[in-house]
């Protein structure tokens, strides 16, 4: 029945469509649109009938029903999707009224598709219409679509401005945002933008570092301070944001507060590392020492690491070239020269301070300095000038030993002198050159120097008779001079002591008693531990000879790395004191090594406890000193470059004090076994290769790269150079031809022995051909190894080659070098490094035998690619 009514209506409303249309077939215009109006009330969804309609109210003057038919038409064209008809419409419509701010919107939209222009320019007549209306609400939606089509910087400032009328504080923080970024690209000055968008919404992270930076950009440190503080303590850690705040806290000098945010910036980008480095530098400048040394000693610790120590030791040396003089920082830049055995710039730096101290009335420490320089060279020039700065302002006694190491002894009398040899005896002159020539076997040649020249003063022209003092002043590259014509006490100091009156011995002027015993004494000790042949004799041999000398309870040495159990212990157990157990001091042991290593984990400072029982230091190990029944320590770590390898303790029984003299040689002996450790490892490797020649002490060829690629790793490890030097001796198939095989072969077995006997225990000399010798010299740059190569030439001085027919000697033999240094870095790989390093020597070689006999050249690593072709 409905689908019957349904129809019959449809039926009807057809048959009033074509009355309307008979209608205006007979001109009549007005009653045919009455028909269409009673169509569309019945059937509002006929937009045909809708568009025929609009058309006669236009012809009948009819506007505003045209107007709202044509509104009509077109709102449902766009919901139809018909954009074609609907675009007419609404053309038709602007012709004959004005459509509504919605319709125009409508519009708009139709149009960001083909005509953007047009667009825009209906969203602002829009605007325009919601302007009036007071509608801002609607009005920020259109202005939305606005921008969308034309984000430029005065639609994003009308966005931002009316956001901020409606209260929207996020899109309005947003739109000043981008107003400032569009200042700034066009060469602006965003500052206000930012700033009004910080003023909406100020916990947006990129907005407030934009307002920092752009304050930090105008100097007001403490605004952008303000700013960004809150960001940071809220947990925001973009880097960048970091970056920028610690920057405005150094700017305000806040060095303590910025210290930890550019720290850890550090940390996760290394590359970062100039910034720790000026702050160190802006606190040596702001007086605060304290902080700028404890900054410097941590960043050392993290590079050497890294084995970039001697780059780190640069950047120091830099900050305290171009900073304020400043004492604490001297001091640990001194520390790093003397643990680097950069004695010149050692030297140095302790005048630095010198003249520091002096300027600050601090008399005491001037004196300090200058002792410490004199100890290391004391032929510096300026010496007696600054000892006279410091008469009448320290203590006389200290003034006269300061004065002692560099005033000549007196040679007034030549009875005094005759007097005073016969009174030192054979058994000084050996104590001082068996000094001399533990100094001059690890480098420390200043020191080798002052013995010597002391020999000299007190034993004049003993050299030429003794032949062992002779290779002594060879090796350390002195020759002996005097002035005038000196006596000759050879008959005197060769006498037997019975027949001379032997007065009361007294000490040096020099060195005191005391000081001489304990050089001598680690003389003797590090002798023995150089005999030793494993680690466990060398631990052994240690802890014997110090524990018996220094008569403690207990001396104990333990070889562990940080955070692990020890891997060897010996222990020396005084008169009367039983073996501790196993546990008990491997625990008293580790704890030693952590609380050393955490006292002073850089310089290597032993660690002093005067009560282990009632300090709470050792508490962590009560049970173990109880045990063991301890009372004093005093602890040493092993250090292997920046590697802690175990810790040597002295342990008591009884409060005792150890004065500075004491832990000056134990610490000396600390360092000895870690050497001698090194060198027992060598020499097992050596052994077990069986490379060693009986007669000329050479190693084998066969040995050299595999023993190179080692001292490549260490070298890599501990940051330290090394270099090869490669010596041949003449054109070798022309000097078999001349003498024969059997008569060079006992020339090279003597040059061999020489070698072997003078160079250094860390350094390797191998047969490399009939009459060419190669050198590894371990810690040796370019210019140390080409001070050793005129030291060598002196030691072959004499060895010549077989004399001819009426000849009294035969022809001295000259040597052609080659000499490089290799490119050592921790990232490298050490096969490249030997590779590389072998071929650039080789390389010298030939290119010195090309120049000549006799000469030395030395091939650096820019020449690289020149020495691998």
């Amino acid at each position: 029945m409905a689908d019957t009514t349904t129809r019959a209506d449809r039926t009807e409303l057809t048959r009033r469509v074509e009355r309307a249309g008979k209608l205006l077939q007979k001109g009549k215009a007005a009653e045919a649109l009455e028909e269409y109006l009673l169509v569309l009330r019945d059937d509002p969804e006929d937009d045909t009938v809708r568009a025929l309609a609009a058309d006669l109210c236009l012809s009948q003057n009819r506007g505003r029903d045209a107007v709202m038919l044509l509104g009509e038409l077109f709102e449902r064209q766009v919901n139809a999707g018909d954009a074609t008809r609907a675009s007419l419409t609404y053309k038709k419509l602007a012709r004959h009224g004005s459509p509504t701010w919605d319709q125009k919107v409508r519009f708009g939209q139709l149009l960001e598709g083909s005509n953007k222009k047009l667009a825009v320019g209906t969203y602002e007549s829009a605007l325009s219409d919601l302007a009036k209306l007071e509608d801002k609400k609607d009005a920020l939606l259109v202005l939305g679509r606005i921008v969308a089509l034309e984000p430029t910087q005065a639609n994003f400032l009308r966005v931002a401005e009316l956001s901020s009328e409606l209260g929207e504080s996020k899109a309005s923080a947003e739109a000043f945002k981008r107003v400032a970024q569009s200042t700034t690209e066009t060469g602006g000055d965003p500052a206000q933008w930012y700033e009004r968008a910080y003023q909406e919404d100020s916990s947006d992270e990129e907005i407030a570092l934009a307002y920092g930076k752009s304050l930090l950009g105008q100097g007001q440190i403490g605004a952008a301070i303000f700013i960004l503080e809150p960001q940071v303590n809220g947990g925001k850690t973009s880097p960048e944001l970091r970056d920028i705040y610690a920057e405005a806290l150094l700017a305000a000098g806040r060095y303590a507060d910025a210290e930890p945010l550019v720290w850890q910036l550090f940390e996760e980008n290394p590359k970062r590392m100039s910034q720790v480095t000026a702050l160190i530098g802006q606190l040596v400048d702001a007086e605060q020492d304290d902080a700028a040394v404890s900054l410097a000693r941590k960043l050392g610790q993290v590079q050497g690491k890294r084995g970039e120590r001697r780059q780190f030791i640069a950047v120091m040396q830099d900050i305290a070239a171009t900073r304020r003089a400043s004492p604490g920082m001297l001091e640990f830049l001194s520390e790093l020269f003397n643990a680097s055995n950069r004695e010149g710039d050692y030297c140095q730096t302790l005048l630095k301070l010198f003249d520091v101290y002096c300027g600050t009335q601090d008399f005491d420490k001037a004196a300090e300095c200058l002792d410490r320089a004199a100890e290391v060279d004391p032929y510096e020039s300026g010496h007696t000038k600054r000892l006279e700065m410091l008469k009448g302002k320290i203590d006389e006694k200290k003034f006269e030993a300061i004065a002692s190491r560099f005033t000549p002894v007196s040679k007034a009398a030549p009875e005094t002198s005759v007097e005073h040899e016969a009174t030192l005896g054979a058994s000084t002159l050996q104590d001082l050159m068996l000094q001399a020539e533990i100094l001059v076997q690890y480098g420390m040649r200043n020191k080798a120097v002052e013995r010597l020249q002391r020999i000299q003063e007190l034993f004049p022209r003993e050299e030429e008779r003794n032949e062992d003092l002779q290779r002594l002043y060879l090796s350390a590259g002195v020759t002996p001079t005097y002035a005038g014509a000196a006596p000759r006490v050879a008959a005197a100091a060769a006498a037997p002591l019975a027949s001379v009156p032997a007065p009361a011995p007294a000490p040096p002027a020099v060195d005191p008693t005391a000081e001489m015993r304990n050089v001598t004494r680690v003389a003797e000790i590090t002798r023995k531990l150089y005999h030793q042949t494993t680690a466990a004799a060398v631990l052994t041999t240690a802890v014997n000879e110090i524990g018996g000398h220094w008569e403690v309870s207990r001396c104990v040495a333990a070889m562990c790395t940080p955070g692990s159990r020890p891997t060897a212990v010996q222990e020396f157990c005084g008169k009367g004191t039983k073996a501790g157990d196993s546990g008990a001091v491997k625990a008293m042991m580790c704890a030693l090594q952590d609380l050393a290593l955490s006292s002073s984990p850089s310089s290597n400072e032993p660690l002093i406890i005067a009560d282990a029982q009632k300090g709470a230091e050792l508490q962590s190990v009560r049970k173990a000193v109880v045990e063991l029944g301890i009372t004093s320590v005093i602890a040493f770590p092993l250090s292997n470059g920046e590697d802690s390898v175990g810790v040597l303790a002295l342990l008591h029984n009884k409060p005792r004090a150890w004065p500075q003299t004491d832990t000056v040689v134990l610490k000396t002996l600390a360092d000895q076994m870690v050497i001698a450790l090194n060198n027992a490892g060598l020499r097992r490797l050596v052994k077990n290769l069986s490379v060693t020649d009986e007669k000329s002490g050479l190693l084998k060829r066969s040995s050299y790269l595999d023993l190179l690629l080692a001292e490549s790793k260490r070298a890599a490890q501990n940051a330290s150079p090394v270099s090869v030097l490669l010596l041949q001796f003449g054109r070798s198939a022309a000097l078999l031809k001349e003498y024969g095989d059997t008569a060079i072969e006992a020339v090279m077995e003597k040059i061999g022995q020489q070698f072997a006997a003078n160079i250094r225990s860390n350094d390797l000399a191998f047969r490399y051909d009939t009459t060419t010798i190669a050198l590894i010299l371990g810690d040796t740059a370019e210019k140390e190894a080409m001070m050793a190569v005129e030291k060598l030439r002196k030691v072959i001085a004499e060895v010549r080659l077989p004399a001819k027919e009426g000849a009294e000697k035969g022809n001295s033999l000259e040597f052609s070098a080659g000499l490089a240094e290799a490119v050592v870095r921790e990232s490298y790989d050490p096969v490249d490094i030997v590779t590389e390093v072998i071929n650039r020597a080789e390389h010298a070689l030939a290119t010195s035998l090309v120049q000549g006999p006799g000469k030395v050249v030395a091939l650096g690593a820019a020449l690289a690619a020149g020495a691998v072709a």
